[in-house]
């Protein structure tokens, strides 16, 4: 009888602001494990708590898995602990991977856990149920004697990543969505992120080896995935041009119609205005743009490598050719009350229809996080969602709050003025913000 395999991605958050129903993202990570698992004869089934209503505790005591596998960032680490908690109690080797544990292998270090994935390798899943020499794995930590033991990982080349099995995605069509684009389908075409920003982890990963998939085969998957929405994950898909323009000419040639969603640079944008007009043409409808800042005192801070001249000449531009522009801001510690305002006032004369504000969240498990030690409030994993504050700003909490809520709060009643996210409970968001005004001074 063959091994019973059960791969969960956990829930964002237990609380309402947390953008369900407006971004729901497809479990891409475990439908890469799926056929893996399934061509070497595990029975194997995928389980998404950000969509499914029943519990993951009702899901494993009806699936009864020899083996359980968890998946998740930092805001996830407590379910991911809780969930493989669950699978100890029905005997379950317990398996923890994803982007959190990467750099952060140790705060998964504990009795329900029995296996750590460091590496994007899923290879590795299936070499530890075939129980081969463990010392022998890289990318792994696992228990030896009492004590647990972490062997280094190697950078992973994303072609040999097989084709997901997306069966999950499609019996779940009206769960995953980006804003207005439902059902929205995930595609990866590279590992890591060839820039190096500071307040971002993205470049660390994968050993900080940037690596990439042939474009043909990137083409040929979308081609024959069942949905006309297609959001290229990668950290930046907007790097190289030669690249860029034979995906732009074979998504053409093969009369592929689609509409897509991206992450892409300023600097690439405005320097390739030929390209990215191509690029409408065949469907790209966001770009998901840095724009981090509106000085250029803080964008050099984050090591950037842009200004704000080039900000607004990218977003003047996509604005012009009718690309929708995603503007990603960070609220730094250091902002003022003038400050925020002048951000709302930026993002207005700009134009901007579609703004999101992270705070500023030093990443764990990087040197960004031991330059703020001293400032953190915070133990509690879930704060690391970039909507609480997990290092004290110089305002103070509640001014920092205050302040970053009725951003918010402005920005989502100028959306409502402008007709963008029609499909939103605008009253729900509202209250939620509203409440985030009286946050109390401590860093939930």
């Amino acid at each position: 009888m063959s091994k019973r395999v059960l791969l969960v991605h956990p829930e964002i958050s237990r609380t309402k602001y947390n953008f369900a129903g407006v971004i729901e993202n497809e479990p891409l990570e475990l439908e890469y494990i799926v056929p893996v698992l399934r061509g070497a004869g595990y029975e194997t089934e995928v389980f998404d708590k950000a969509v499914e209503e029943k519990s993951v505790r009702d899901k494993i005591s009806e699936f009864s898995p020899d083996v359980f596998y968890v998946c998740g960032r930092a805001r996830q680490e407590n379910f991911m602990k809780e969930y493989c908690a669950a699978a100890k109690r029905e005997n379950a080797v317990t398996i923890a991977g994803g982007i959190h544990v990467q750099h952060n292998w140790e705060r998964l270090y504990s009795a329900e856990v029995d296996y750590i994935l460091t590496t994007f390798d899923v290879f590795k899943i299936l070499d530890i149920l075939e129980l081969k020499n463990l010392e022998e794995i890289t990318g792994i930590c696992y228990k030896k004697e009492g004590h647990w033991v972490k062997n280094a990982a190697e950078p992973f080349d994303i072609k040999r990543l097989p084709l997901p099995d997306r069966s999950y995605f499609y019996s779940h069509l009206s769960n995953y969505r980006y804003l207005e684009l439902l059902p929205c389908a995930h595609l990866r075409t590279a590992y890591s992120c060839a820039y190096d920003c500071n307040f971002c982890y993205r470049s660390t990963l994968n050993r900080g080896k940037y690596v990439t998939r042939d474009i043909e085969d990137v083409v040929s998957e979308i081609e024959n995935i069942e949905c006309e929405n297609i959001f290229i994950i990668d950290d930046d898909f907007l790097i190289s041009p030669k690249r860029i323009e034979k995906f732009k000419e074979l998504v053409k040639k093969r009369g592929i119609k689609k509409k897509y969603v991206c992450y892409g640079r300023v600097d690439f944008i405005i320097n390739n205005k030929e390209l990215v007009r191509g690029l409408k043409e065949i469907g790209f409808y966001y770009i998901l743009a840095g724009l981090e800042a509106i000085d250029d005192k803080r964008l050099d801070n984050y090591n950037k490598h842009t200004n704000t001249d080039a900000n607004i000449e990218c977003v003047d531009f996509l604005n012009d050719i009718g690309i929708n522009i995603m503007g990603l801001f960070i609220v730094d510690l250091d902002i003022t009350a003038r400050d925020f305002a002048e951000m709302y006032k930026w993002i207005r004369l700009h134009k901007i229809k579609h703004a999101a504000v992270s705070i500023f969240t030093p990443e764990l498990g990087l040197d960004i996080y031991n330059r703020y030690e001293n400032r953190i409030i915070t133990k509690n994993p879930e704060h690391w969602d970039y909507l609480h504050v997990v290092a004290r700003p110089d305002i103070g909490i509640r001014r920092y709050y205050f302040h970053y809520y009725i951003l918010l709060i402005k920005l989502l009643l100028l959306a409502k003025r402008q007709g963008v996210y029609d499909f939103l409970d605008y009253k729900g968001y509202l209250k939620a913000f509203v409440k985030g005004i009286f946050k109390k001074e401590k860093g939930v």
